[in-house]
């Protein structure tokens, strides 16, 4: 089981009782601390840890985790072999930058930052809020034999194609073809154009597809990173209401008559942040749809290695027709190291899509190429995504279990089939920035769902990683995130 590999080894209800309290004396030696830096002249030497364990009655253990807290807030600085001393403020001659606001002009995206999910996390809180799994959870071993082959190859020399190693759109083109059902015909190894990573294929299709100030519908909640290409590019967002099943035909079908769009932008398949999948119906009566308006569909199977208790079924193996513009990324699988994704389109769509690629990144480093082309040919690829398809499941069953027990006023509308996320709404009367500061200063760092959404939120949501590291830690988190909900 993978919680017995986290922070807390999946020991009991009395060791879960025994950590909550170190992390709360730890928490009060940081608070007092703190205390005594703020009346402290900078410079100022902090007593030994011998001192503080016996001033604070902490274990010497407890204390030095409370120093390495403050050290990485910047307040108190180690000097080895000297001691630790209230970090001096340097004070230099304020820059004046403001000759940059005219020359600036105004932001194409307001508001633009780095969302939550690519925050780092200190090694000492419990992360919940990640987009990516835990190392524990990639195919290390493959991937460290793969780049020791492909750098003894041509790859660290040649030039690869604008379009992606010959060998890798096939892969991509065949692994979606074996889905294609009876009658339609299976994508062409060159209809596939390899990308730096699915991010960028955003990019790429919200530009060469839908075009600045023109209307693209997308779902709502949807993946953070689309709604930020979409703002790039300068496309104007048409949010779609979409559930736990997806969205609902006839209001796809009324906001592409009302916008005239031709593209919706969707996740059927395991969408983040909701876990959504759609079922067989729903693909063939939106891809209807999108065939009615003369419309693509940018589907997104992100997650598509990620399946737990429904194997994925892409809408793009439906579709002979060049309505489906299918992006599949392998860097949530694979590495985060190799950020390579594949894109496949048919006709005009597919010459637009290589043409805004050659004009952004020229081609893809064929180091990437190969080592992801390696490690997903390899026979023991489908031997590991079976292992994490089995650990994946119980980290999710743990954190839903530890929400039921310690959370009741959350709710888990589905338990998701496959990704790496719970969707939780919370009570309409929660302060979800006040609820996660407080939990972020309990220990635990989560991700307020409001990102999520293209337009206003629906209400107030957490969205959840439970592929991160410490999964034995959720039932702490929980807890913590219980206390400070029971005070909003």
């Amino acid at each position: 089981m993978p919680a017995q590999h986290g922070r807390h080894g999946g020991r009991g209800g009395q060791q879960g009782d025994h950590d909550g309290a170190v992390t709360g004396r730890r928490g009060g030696v940081v608070a007092a601390l703190r205390d005594w830096i703020a009346t402290a002249a900078p410079g100022a030497q902090l007593p030994s840890t011998r001192t503080l364990v016996t001033r604070y009655g902490a274990s010497p253990v407890t204390v030095q985790k409370a120093l390495r807290t403050l050290t990485a807030q910047g307040m108190i600085e180690s000097r080895p072999g000297v001691g630790t001393f209230v970090r001096a403020v340097s004070i230099a001659r304020p820059h004046d930058y403001g000759w940059q606001t005219a020359a600036l002009g105004s932001p194409r995206v307001r508001g633009a930052r780095l969302s939550t999910a690519l925050r780092t996390a200190p090694n000492d809180v419990i992360a919940l809020h990640s987009g990516y799994p835990d190392r524990e959870l990639l195919p290390e071993r493959l991937v460290r034999a793969a780049f020791t082959r492909a750098a003894r190859g041509a790859a660290v020399t040649a030039r690869p194609p604008a379009a992606g190693l010959p060998e890798l759109q096939a892969w991509f083109a065949t692994e979606l073809g074996a889905a294609a059902p009876a009658g339609v015909a299976p994508p062409a190894p060159g209809d596939a154009v390899i990308l730096p990573g699915s991010q960028s294929g955003l990019n790429t299709a919200f530009r060469a597809l839908v075009g600045s100030g023109r209307p693209l519908l997308m779902e709502s909640p949807t993946y953070w990173g689309a709604i930020l290409a979409a703002h790039q590019a300068g496309v104007q967002i048409v949010p779609v209401p979409s559930g736990m099943h997806g969205p609902d035909p006839a209001e796809l079908s009324r906001a592409f008559e009302r916008t005239g769009a031709r593209a919706f932008y969707a996740q059927p398949t395991f969408a983040n942040p909701t876990g959504a999948h759609w079922n067989s119906s729903l693909a063939d009566e939106v891809l209807d749809t999108v065939r009615r308006h003369g419309a693509f569909l940018i589907e997104d199977d992100w997650a598509h290695d990620l399946a737990l208790t429904a194997d994925p079924a892409p809408l793009a193996a439906r579709d002979d027709g060049g309505h489906v513009v299918y992006l599949r990324s392998l860097t949530k699988s694979v590495s985060p190291a190799v950020r390579v994704a594949g894109m496949i389109a048919r006709g005009p769509a597919r010459e637009r899509i290589l043409a805004d690629v050659q004009a952004e990144s020229m081609y893809v480093s064929g180091v990437l190429q190969a080592v992801a082309l390696d490690v997903v040919t390899q026979p023991a690829w489908r031997t590991h995504l079976r292992t994490v398809r089995r650990q994946l499941l119980s980290r999710r069953d743990l954190l839903v279990g530890a929400l039921r027990d310690h959370v009741p006023a959350a709710q888990v509308d589905q338990v998701p089939a496959g990704g790496l996320n719970l969707w939780v709404r919370l009570p309409d009367t929660t302060d979800l920035d006040v609820l996660v500061r407080d939990c972020e200063a309990a220990g635990v760092i989560v991700a307020a769902g409001t990102e999520w959404f293209p337009a206003e939120p629906t209400g107030p949501y957490l969205r959840l990683n439970y592929s991160g590291p410490g999964p034995g830690a959720f039932p702490d988190a929980a807890r913590i995130l219980g206390e400070a909900l029971a005070w909003k």
